[in-house]
């Protein structure tokens, strides 16, 4: 490895950054999970899930302030309640 070149650190892959805020966000904690699952590792696949929820949150308050977490888990109740009757597929 030439001087001053760094290995990998947590993630093998190159994993681009995203701004707080942004959808390039959210796509860079995706990226981070599925790098986590690649290495098998259980607990930073969490901790990515949980970062994951952090970006999707100032996702919200940057662009749709007057809506929330738990709205968004309300509206995946109820496609789950809709799949689960049949009604998707």
């Amino acid at each position: 490895m030439e001087q001053g070149q760094r290995g990998p650190g947590y993630h093998l892959q190159p994993i681009a950054k995203g701004e707080l805020g942004e959808i390039s966000k959210i796509e860079e904690e995706v990226a981070e999970l599925r790098d986590a699952e690649e290495q098998e590792c259980i607990i930073m696949a969490l901790v990515e899930l949980s970062d994951l929820v952090g970006a999707i949150r100032l996702y919200l308050d940057k662009h749709h302030p007057d809506v929330t977490i738990k709205d968004l888990i309300t509206m995946s109740d109820i496609t789950t309640r809709a799949f689960e009757n049949g009604h998707r597929q």
